[in-house]
């Protein structure tokens, strides 16, 4: 029998309204900010490769304009809701605001189960889908950019674009309408593993902090930590693979067809292979089968990451949760009473509307160098090698050594889109998490309530500054 669950939209607005007694602005401006400023549902025909119409039903969702473009991704899915489309896109407003990414909220769904259609079928849709937000100006570089989500990619993103620019003829920054893209299209380095990336930066500086990590009896530093991922997708492959660079020691990974835990670690690697090779991951050599996907979240280990969807941690599983953090690279894996009663317990949380910002930073890389049509590192990478390889060559004079070629070479080499794309990230990332942490522990409350309290004001004074408040 499936669990029942708050509305998504309803514990989204809970989290809000906890933190915003923790602010000093007016109701008015509260509610306004909690808002979603508009929805449009659309149906419409699709058809088939056997020749017969099916009506499909889509969403966009606009939560907050308080700053152009709105942003937000699409996702593909059986599941997809109003609800929880609103609420991803009043997530993804608190998001933005959260790593000072100058973009209003949206959120984009399309109700399909993608496996019963054909690459061509998803093609149609896709197209016929971004023609409906064309019509009713939900999208554009300067109005709604979307991005991949849940069942969605750079194909699909790719289609959306050709649609655009089929239909906005002469427009020079088209190419800003859309995020995600294949570099051949205007994408940027690093998109791809942007949000994996995003929470590994994340999780990184949160157990490097000694204040944090001594009441969990842990020491600072990823080094030996053990860790458990919900979701081998896009978001928790890369967040698995660059904290088991990092050091950690990754004991169990879920997805949907079961989990597999090896208390000696993991292979990240080696544990896609196999799946790509058998269609699952159950039976990897050396790793155990547990009974579910669920029994992975109730191992004991130091760091759990739900990367899956939302509604993972719920007051039913509460209880066996045994992670001393819970990463959330997911939107809303955890219901807001389950959140109250970890918080209860001393398990310290990494809020997804933070964690999980690294793939909206990238995609606001992407479109600054799709309006600049400019590639990142473009002008200044020759001067800065040329400038380096002088001064080594000066202090080479100075001193009598002699560096070894392959040595020069890595020593004066400039930053390409891809390190300064990475660099942008790691910097939004840790910049982010210190200025929550200062939230919370002067305001005495837990990091999820310091991230909204974050948001609410970076929203509220966008909207103040414009007049609309006077």
């Amino acid at each position: 029998m499936a669990v029942e669950h708050p509305p998504f939209f309803q514990q989204v607005n809970r989290y809000f309204d906890r933190a915003a007694t923790h602010t000093a602005h007016p109701e008015g401006l509260l509610q306004q900010i909690k808002a979603c400023n508009s929805v449009y549902h659309m149906t419409f025909p699709v058809r088939r490769d056997n020749d017969s119409i099916e009506v499909i039903h889509a969403w966009r969702a606009e939560h907050s304009v308080h700053s152009r473009p709105v942003k937000g991704g699409i996702r593909f899915a059986d599941f997809v809701s109003e609800d929880e489309v609103v609420a991803l896109a009043a997530l993804m407003t608190y998001k933005c605001a959260v790593v000072d990414v100058p973009f209003g909220g949206a959120k984009g769904g399309v109700r399909i189960n993608r496996d019963k259609y054909s690459r061509a079928e998803i093609e149609r849709i896709t197209r016929r889908y971004t023609f409906e937000l064309i019509n009713k100006n939900f999208i554009g570089p300067a109005l709604d950019v979307p991005a991949p989500d849940y069942g969605t990619g750079p194909q699909e993103m790719s289609w959306i674009l050709d649609t655009y620019m089929a239909m906005s003829p002469g427009q020079i920054d088209a190419q800003g309408c859309v995020t995600g893209k294949p570099v051949a299209e205007g994408g940027v380095r690093g998109r791809t593993e942007a949000t994996g990336r995003g929470i590994y930066y994340g999780i990184r500086e949160a157990v490097a902090q000694p204040e944090e990590l001594g009441p969990l009896g842990l020491q600072p530093g990823l080094d030996g930590k053990t860790v458990v991922v919900q979701g081998l997708g896009n978001v928790g492959y890369h967040a698995a693979r660059f904290l088991q660079e990092g050091g950690a020691r990754i004991i169990a990974l879920a997805e949907y067809e079961g989990a597999i835990q090896a208390p000696a670690g993991l292979d990240v690697e080696a544990v896609v292979r196999h799946r790509k090779e058998t269609g699952s991951i159950l039976g990897f050599p050396g790793a155990t089968d547990l009974p579910d996907s669920a029994a992975a979240l109730e191992l004991e280990c130091d760091i759990l990451v739900p990367a899956a969807l939302e509604n993972q941690i719920t007051v039913h599983n509460a209880d066996r949760i045994r992670a001393k953090i819970i990463a959330e690279g997911a939107n809303g894996p955890t219901t807001a009473d389950a959140s109250e009663h970890l918080l209860e317990r001393g398990v310290l949380i990494l809020p997804d509307m933070y964690l999980n910002a690294g793939g909206v930073t990238v995609s606001y890389f992407e479109w600054i160098k799709n309006l600049s049509h400019v590639r990142f590192g473009r002008m200044g990478r020759r001067f800065e090698e040329s400038s380096n390889r002088r001064l080594l060559r000066a202090v080479e004079e100075l001193t009598g050594l002699r560096l070894k070629p392959e040595t020069l070479a890595e020593v004066v080499a400039g930053a390409g889109e891809l390190d300064l794309v990475n660099s942008g990230l790691e910097d939004t990332m840790v910049t982010a998490y210190h200025e929550i942490v200062e939230i919370a522990r002067r305001e005495a409350i837990d990091l999820r309530s310091a991230a909204y309290v974050s948001a609410i004001n970076r929203v509220a004074r966008s909207y103040l500054s414009r007049g609309i408040f006077p």
